[in-house]
This record gives C-alpha cells, sequence and structure tokens, in this order.
C-alpha cells in the first residue's frame, strides 16, 4: 500500500519512516505542482507549487494506514504554515496526498479526531487532497541521511 505526505525536508521526513516496521520503501519527491518534472532547484524557487514530499509503501498486514498517518502527525508540526524549524516555504507544507477515498476519509478522521484531542495548542494546517502524479527527486535525496552517515 502506499501513502505520500509533505512535511517540511523530505530528508528528515523519510529518515522517520525508513525506522518503521512495515514500511517496505520510500521515495523522497514532488507533488502538487503545475510543472512536469521538476527538478529541486525549481521546487526551491517555490514557484512552482510542488511540496517535498516522501511517497511510503508499507504492508498493512504489519503497519495500519492509521499508525502511518500517526508517525506524520508526530514527525513535524502540523500547525505550522509552509514551514518546518528553518525551512519556510509553500514547498515545506505539510500535506497528506491521498491515493483512494478510503484514506481520505481516514485521514479526514484522523485530522479531526486530533482538533478534538487538544494535542496541539494551535489550529491543524495540513492539507489533506488527492495525490496528483509523484515526480521522485534527483538520486541524491533519496535516503539521504543514510548517505551522508547519519543514520
Amino acid at each position: 500500500m502506499k501513502a505520500t505526505f509533505g512535511a517540511g525536508c523530505f530528508w528528515c521526513v523519510e529518515h522517520e519512516f525508513r525506522k518503521v516496521k512495515g514500511v517496505t520503501s520510500t521515495h523522497a519527491g514532488y507533488m502538487g505542482g503545475s510543472m512536469k518534472n521538476p527538478t529541486y532547484q525549481d521546487v526551491c524557487t517555490d514557484k512552482t507549487g510542488h511540496a517535498e514530499v516522501v511517497q511510503v509503501e508499507f504492508d498493512p498486514s504489519v503497519i495500519s494506514y492509521g499508525k502511518v498517518l500517526d508517525i506524520f502527525w508526530h514527525c513535524h508540526d502540523p500547525t505550522s504554515l509552509n514551514r518546518q524549524g528553518p525551512d519556510v516555504g509553500a514547498q515545506y507544507r505539510s500535506v497528506i496526498f491521498c491515493h483512494s477515498p478510503e484514506q481520505e476519509q481516514e485521514a479526514r478522521q484522523s485530522k479531526e479526531s486530533l482538533l478534538k484531542s487538544g494535542e496541539f495548542e494551535k489550529d491543524i494546517v495540513t492539507e489533506i487532497l488527492a495525490a496528483p502524479e509523484f515526480y521522485r527527486a534527483e538520486e541524491y535525496h533519496q535516503q539521504y541521511y543514510a548517505k551522508c552517515g547519519i543514520v
């Protein structure tokens, strides 16, 4: 099964998901913009409309989509609009790209539950959208932390 999330810099998000039992692969990339085949340099202009995302493939017999959503909610600040830490721009927005109506429904319910829980003091600004075309990021972005010896 596939899930795609924008939660700031894709290096950090990919690293978090790669540690999870049941996640079979991750891919850094771009989604949600108007340009075909954008490059990192294109996306960094903040003019293409793309978000840096991580596409997560997971085994639903090992980990549920709900648990994958929980990891997403807690690996970044979903109350921060177009910013995660020092990274600023719409390419760093919090977004869930849904690959089915069932994923969309579960993502909306998950967001609503978090809002009601009071866990976050501010409003959650995460967008929940149908998944458009995924553009895989350049190879040097894939598993970046492992390549740099950070893990």
